[in-house]
């Protein structure tokens, strides 16, 4: 009785998968050196493949369903061993199972920046991150060419491969779109589109589908983000000149009503004015694509002789005071004086 227990223990009469936790994306049964019977039973469950494998060789693949092992349902198989119809005897052969499910929330990023060239800034370097997801859907290519005999191949495995792939094929689609850092963020959908379509063919070769492709954010290093904030703040700006004079005409009528009166402005006016002149031309001269700023830049403004006009404001002024001009005559006079300081 007990040897034919064990005799009988040698038999696998139901084969099956159940998962256990996720990640998993092949697993070879664990048959040792027993014997699959003859009429065995086979559940391969939804968002599962089966394969059979005989002495190296793919033979037969089976998707979701129940099946009675025969030389029927075994077709590939029965040829490989040369079974004729009527053969009923238990037999060996290694059996992987693959998980077809979605493998979401896989996550990709740029370890270090990545030099591409730019419209706007020449050569950059750049970093971008995202998530893609994907599943199994060719079990014959993914045995062959991917997992092989393990006896377990998990997502965590084929994670830095496929990592690697994307980050290749962005730097490549980054580099040749043309379209500049400044613009990205405004094409991140269109970037996903293009790049999902450019994986897909490479997933393929490995038995993979790329389902779902997201570019989350790109970004510059910290250095080269602070050179881009002050390039920014310096469009802002805009014409140094008119900032200059639009402070200038603010401050007067304080200054009138200080200790000092308009006089104890003169000084500070045109040493601002001069500043402000100095400036705007560097600032012109350094937006231009390649060029230095250099100290010619002010020499060639023509020079403002700013006690002048602080010296007639000032008259002016008193004559307000006086009643003999009104406000809205001062105030015309002002900017047309003020708009010959620049």
């Amino acid at each position: 009785m007990a040897l034919m227990d064990f005799i009988k223990k040698q038999f696998i009469d139901v084969i099956h998968w159940t998962e256990q936790g996720d990640g998993v994306l092949a697993m070879r049964y664990p048959m040792q050196d027993f014997e699959v019977q003859y009429g065995a039973q086979l559940t391969v469950r939804e968002s599962q493949l089966a394969v059979f494998v005989n002495e190296g060789q793919i033979a037969d693949v089976f998707g979701p369903g129940l099946y009675k092992l025969t030389t029927q349902t075994l077709p590939l198989l029965t040829n490989l061993k040369n079974w004729d119809k009527l053969f009923q005897s238990p037999f060996k052969s290694d059996v992987y199972f693959f998980s077809t499910r979605l493998q979401l929330d896989c996550k990709w990023g740029t370890p270090n920046p990545i030099t591409i060239r730019d419209k706007d800034f020449g050569m950059v370097r750049m970093r971008a991150f995202g998530i893609y997801s994907y599943k199994l859907s060719d079990a014959r290519t993914f045995h062959r060419e991917i997992s092989g005999t393990r006896e377990e191949y998990t997502v965590a495995d084929l994670d830095g491969q496929l990592r690697n792939l994307v980050i290749s094929s962005m730097t490549d689609l980054f580099g040749e779109s043309g379209v500049p850092f400044i613009d990205m963020a405004a094409n991140q959908d269109e970037m996903s589109r293009a790049l999902r379509d450019k994986l897909s063919e490479v997933f393929q070769r490995y038995g993979l589908t790329l389902d779902n492709f997201v570019v989350q954010n790109v970004s510059l290093p910290e250095e080269l983000q602070k050179v881009l904030d002050t390039r920014i703040g310096m469009n802002m700006i805009g014409d140094m000149g008119r900032y200059t004079q639009y402070q200038v005409a603010n401050s007067i009528p304080l200054a009138a009503q200080n200790e000092g009166g308009m006089a104890g402005l003169g000084a500070g006016l045109g040493a601002g004015m001069s500043i402000g002149q100095t400036m705007s031309a560097a600032m012109a001269q350094a937006m231009q694509p390649g060029a230095t700023p250099t100290a010619s830049a002010a020499a060639t403004t023509n020079p403002v002789n700013a006690d002048e006009v602080v010296a007639t404001l000032e008259k002016l002024h008193g004559l307000v005071s006086k009643g003999i001009l009104s406000q809205a005559e001062f105030d015309a006079k002002k900017a047309e004086l003020l708009g010959k300081l620049v």
